[in-house]
């Protein structure tokens, strides 16, 4: 008879193993919740952090996509003397001359002129709000809409008329248009046609009660000179839509295409380069709420292996009893090492669905599509496992080298 083949430990199944591991936590289901909830909190903060970079970079570019990345802006700077420097009267017609530009719009800020929602407001409470003089294709290439009410028109242009920016509107206490509206522009009623969308690539138009250049120069003084006879107000902004692919081109020559003279007075940008620098600015806020999750998975990692210290503690007759009955120390070890795994893992998991739960949510409501990492929720599976392995390290290797006699003392 082969001794050996009698005495040999039997080996575990998988299957078994599994179930020995779960023994711990099925008997102690409250404990080890709490346990793995560190772990899930971290967890979830890691999905969550990326998931939602991911889906706020994916809106932002969306938004970039929808309204162009094709407008250029040129504003009025500074001279020499460091005064605010003017645009010429002619600087849009010039720039409609360029042949890859496919759209010009422009606006003249109404110096001196202040907008309040009627003459009792106190001078001093602008709330930011600015008067310009708009051309009339200024919605089309801004790439904005109407929110309320409608657009200036040549005839409404000529008239104390106005349409305000979203901002305005909203400061200014007024959420839809009706007949005989008005506001109080440059010290005099100005009638409200509408209200615009938001602005996104030009914000100062939303802080913005916009009129027609013919009504700014009879109402509000904003005159210039052509020819040596009175004229509309300079413009303060002219924006251009090029072609896209050209871009870069047009951007070299609109600063003296608008100023001949003067080129470096007039500041040139690309307004989509604001929304493209935000997504990189949202995304550097990752590392930060990174760390924090990793801090919650050490946490976790300190609440299991505390959890796995006492439950070999308190199962010292079970690993006696085992360890009497053929089981080897690395069975044992094994089978403490695999619980520590199994409480991870769940809390892992409970944190993956966790922040997948909160990216999808949040980016619903924020209009975004929803975007999920693979890293992110693979990473966050893998780090869980990875914790549990050496948080249940330790305890494993003191269950394992007990012995049987010293462990059934306590039966």
């Amino acid at each position: 008879m082969n001794t050996e083949a009698i005495t040999a430990p039997a080996r575990l199944r998988l299957g078994d193993q599994a179930r020995l591991a779960s023994v711990g936590i099925r008997s102690r289901p409250l404990r080890a919740a709490l346990s793995a909830l560190g772990i899930a909190i971290g967890v979830a903060a890691i999905v969550a952090v990326l998931g939602l970079s991911s889906s706020s970079q994916a809106g932002l570019l969306a938004e970039i996509d929808r309204l162009g990345t094709n407008l250029l802006k040129a504003t009025n700077g500074q001279t020499l003397s460091g005064k605010e420097a003017q645009l010429p009267r002619e600087a849009p017609a010039r720039l409609s001359m360029l042949d890859p530009v496919e759209q010009v719009a422009h606006v003249g800020t109404v110096a001196d002129a202040k907008a309040y929602r009627s003459p009792l407001v106190p001078a001093t409470h602008t709330n930011g709000l600015q008067i310009r003089a708009a051309s009339l294709n200024l919605p089309s290439v801004i790439a904005t809409g109407i929110a309320h009410g409608r657009w200036l028109n040549e005839a409404s242009a000529t008239k104390p008329v106005t349409v305000l920016g979203a901002t305005a509107a909203q400061r200014m206490g007024i959420d839809r248009v009706y007949p005989g509206q008005r506001v109080w522009l440059g010290g005099q009623w100005f009638y409200v046609a509408g209200i615009l969308r938001p602005a996104v690539l030009t914000t100062e138009i939303d802080t913005s009660a916009l009129i027609g250049y013919p009504a700014a120069r009879q109402y509000l003084n904003h005159t210039g000179v052509s020819n040596g006879k009175p004229a509309d107000g300079h413009p303060s902004t002219v924006y251009v839509r090029a072609v896209t692919e050209r871009v870069g081109a047009v951007q070299s020559v609109l600063a003296r295409t608008a100023n001949p003279k003067a080129a470096g007075e007039v500041d040139v940008s690309q307004p989509s380069d604001a929304l493209t620098a935000r997504a990189a600015a949202e995304g550097a806020f990752n590392s930060l709420f990174l760390g924090l999750g990793a801090v919650a998975l050490i946490v976790g990692a300190v609440g299991v292996a505390n959890i796995m210290i006492i439950s070999v503690l308190e199962r010292r007759s079970e690993i006696g009893l085992r360890r009497a009955l053929g089981a080897t120390r690395r069975q044992i070890r094994t089978q403490f090492l695999a619980e520590a795994v199994a409480l991870a893992l769940i809390g892992g998991a409970v944190g993956v669905t966790a922040g997948v739960a909160a990216t999808a949510v949040y980016a619903k409501t924020q209009g975004w599509a929803v975007v999920i990492p693979v890293e992110s929720w693979v990473g966050g599976i893998a780090s869980a496992i990875l914790i549990g392995a050496l948080a249940g390290l330790l305890p494993a290797i003191r269950a394992a080298r007990l012995s049987p006699t010293e462990a059934l003392r306590t039966v």
